[in-house]
């Protein structure tokens, strides 16, 4: 990928075939907007400092070391020698272990996705795996190590290449049982049940990420871009909240079944239905331009 530096590269193993390949992240956050810690009496920038937490006196980095907690305030201490290698040895390979239905793995593992290309070597060993799982509609499994830890990755056919998203070990993932173990058990039927599945079946589209604007970050821009220009900071508009005074008369009105749309044409309701999706259109790319005007400031920062 021309001018974006890869993550990692190795290779990658299916029975007795390898090929070349590199990982490039493919989601960031590096573009956010970020602020400093400024000191307001200097306009310094202010340094990160560790102190000792008992004697309150700065710890210089060669005191520094890496310390467990077994009881309040008792720790076992550990060299970062002895860290360093406990880091599992590396033989730089994805190596697949199966293959898998793309729908067995519930998303809730996934972590962290990478674009996965062929590096050079391999390219026509790596477009027959990549064809081969496409046409068999399958995911692989493979393991290696990435950034210090042994990490269990699925890969699956994307585009021209393949997308590799590492997993969140069984430890890592929390129950569902216990999130939704107070959820009551109520059943829905009859006119509450019809009207949702007509709310629904009107607003039924397509995603479109571009039309989702994240409106903290168009918040910050318009910040930044309004102190750099000199003018008073945009005020926040006031959000109307609406409070049905029961769940049936929600649905209802959400279905358009309420008194003031009882004498409008099916028609001309349906199609006011249907514009809703084109203000949030615009207000991505307006959030957009806010962004690419106080983006120089970033860096300058």
């Amino acid at each position: 990928m021309a001018g974006q530096r890869a993550q990692w590269k190795g290779f990658i193993k299916f029975g007795e075939v390898s090929a070349g390949v590199a990982l490039y992240t493919a989601a960031s956050t590096s573009d956010r907007i970020t602020f400093n810690t400024i000191n307001t009496a200097t306009g310094n920038r202010v340094n990160r400092v560790f102190v000792d937490s008992e004697t309150d006196e700065q710890v210089p980095k060669e005191a520094q070391t890496k310390g467990f907690e077994i009881e309040n305030g008792q720790y076992i201490i550990i060299d970062p020698d002895e860290i360093a290698a406990a880091i599992p040895e590396s033989n730089k390979t994805l190596e697949i272990e199966a293959f898998i239905p793309c729908s067995d793995v519930d998303d809730v593992y996934f972590d962290k996705p990478y674009y996965l290309t062929p590096d050079k070597m391999g390219s026509d060993a790596f477009i027959a795996l990549r064809d081969g799982m496409r046409k068999s509609n399958v995911a692989a499994i493979a393991r290696t190590v990435l950034f210090r830890r042994m990490r269990t990755v699925l890969i699956r056919p994307h585009g021209k290449g393949l997308i590799a998203t590492t997993l969140n070990y069984d430890y890592e993932v929390r129950s569902s049982k216990k999130a939704f173990e107070d959820m009551p058990k109520i059943k829905i039927e009859g006119e509450m049940l019809d009207l949702a599945k007509h709310i629904i079946s009107t607003k039924k589209g397509e995603f479109d990420p571009a039309a989702f604007d994240d409106r903290y970050e168009t918040a910050l821009a318009e910040l930044v871009k309004a102190k750099i220009e000199g003018k008073a900071p945009p005020k926040r508009k006031k959000v109307e909240v609406s409070k049905p005074n029961d769940l049936l008369a929600a649905l209802r009105e959400s279905a358009g079944f309420m008194n003031a749309t009882k004498d409008l044409p099916k028609r001309t309701a349906a199609n006011a239905n249907a514009g809703s999706g084109r203000p949030r259109a615009a207000r991505g790319a307006a959030a957009k331009t806010a962004s690419s005007k106080a983006a120089p400031q970033r860096t300058a920062s």
